[in-house]
């Protein structure tokens, strides 16, 4: 039996950052981890260069059932404060679209810096060790093959069960249950989506195809709308645009895309004497689309004739494409799960169980999910922090 003040299941960026806080505090802090090695997660993210936060981070940049509920925390840490420490590491970085910020090097100058944190202040990092229970008779026991740890707190920072191979698993969702808190029902977020046989004959042949989109999707106030990239693959739709887009996302609802956002396609065929035939109409959509889909768009959708109420037509249908997916690549391609545990069984501000003291949930395993782009990096960092000033 070995006594700790706080035990931290997940060695990722929200278990990390607080370890390091609790341990700043004097806390001795024991973190655990399955894996054999810390931020398995964060070495993939980014291309390998960690995108590891958004400059202009904003709790309308997360889906949640309670969408206020990660106001606090995010204000408790902001992306200043992780750029700060990124600084004082002597971290490179770069901004490279819409705020998104990446490390010059590698991904593994970020997990440096955690370690070398940890290691300041005084936490013990276990690896390879798989948790077999937790209990809580008085205090904490989290059990091991090798050793039982007593503590006043445990965390969770488990993460979600999204990329499977890095050793995902839905523990910390069985520990919230164990305990009698609701769990918001996951699903795949920031995810590529996929067509059903019929519209994979239509477009997939177009594989590689990318184009400036507006995707939609969702009802109400769990409606996103997503200006970016989309590109087909051999399967669906992926890219930018639809990532964000599937988070909102529910099975068998339709997605609507604006393929020419910002543009009148059809105006130049409205001009007097203007031509209008198939040859002129696919012209005027290579002005938004490329070329192969501009030709495949006009053969699957043929007007009935070309008087200006037609055309009125097909510039309609360009900017509401309304399509259907089967459903998506699932968890294995996944970059976050969204759901997770029910925001309303935890403090806002310390992300401390109401029912449970001296329990804490963080990071990927709660209830919020951030937009593509760092965001849920920065979810992590502070929910993490949070977390480590109240253990």
């Amino acid at each position: 039996m070995q006594k700790v003040d706080v035990v931290i299941l997940g060695a990722g960026a929200a278990g990390m950052m607080c370890a390091i806080e609790a341990g700043r505090r004097g806390r001795r802090v024991v973190l655990l981890d399955h894996a054999d090695r810390v931020g398995k997660k964060i070495l993939i993210s980014g291309g390998g260069r960690c995108n590891f936060t958004n400059i202009h981070t904003r709790p309308e940049n997360f889906l949640s059932e309670n969408p206020h509920f990660a106001k606090s925390t995010l204000a408790r840490f902001t992306p200043a404060d992780i750029i700060a420490m990124i600084e004082r590491h002597g971290i490179r970085y770069h901004e490279k679209t819409l705020g998104q910020l990446f490390c010059d090097r590698s991904a593994q100058d970020v997990i440096a810096m955690l370690q070398k944190e940890c290691t300041n202040s005084g936490v013990e990092i276990i690896l390879s060790k798989r948790v077999l229970s937790l209990k809580q008779e008085g205090r904490f026991h989290v059990e091991t093959a090798s050793a039982i740890f007593e503590a006043e707190s445990v965390v969770v920072a488990t993460g979600g069960l999204s990329i499977p191979k890095m050793g995902a698993t839905g523990f910390g969702y069985d520990m919230a249950k164990q305990f009698g808190l609701r769990v918001v029902p996951c699903r795949p977020a920031l995810v590529p989506l996929v067509f059903n046989e019929e519209d994979r004959g239509r477009w997939c042949d177009l594989s590689g195809v990318s184009t400036e989109v507006v995707a939609k999707a969702g009802a109400g106030k769990k409606r996103g709308s997503f200006r970016e990239k989309m590109l087909v693959t051999h399967r669906g739709l992926s890219g930018p645009a639809i990532l964000q887009a599937s988070s909102y996302w529910q099975q068998g609802e339709a997605l609507e895309i604006d393929l020419a956002p910002g543009i009148e396609v059809m105006a130049r065929l409205l001009i007097h004497n203007a031509r209008r035939d198939v040859e002129a109409a696919e012209l005027a959509l290579r002005t938004a689309l490329p070329s192969r889909m501009a030709e495949r768009w006009m053969a699957l959708h043929p007007p009935q004739s070309w008087t200006n109420a037609s055309l009125a037509a097909i510039e309609q249908q360009l900017h509401a494409w309304r399509i259907t997916p089967a459903g998506s690549e699932g968890y294995a391609k996944a970059e976050v799960t969204a759901g997770g545990v029910d925001t309303a069984e935890l403090d806002a501000k310390t992300m401390q169980c109401r029912k449970v003291p001296g329990l804490y949930f963080i990071g990927e395993v709660v209830d919020v999910t951030g937009w593509l782009g760092g965001y849920n990096f920065q979810w992590a960092w502070a929910s993490g922090f949070s977390a480590g000033q109240s253990v």
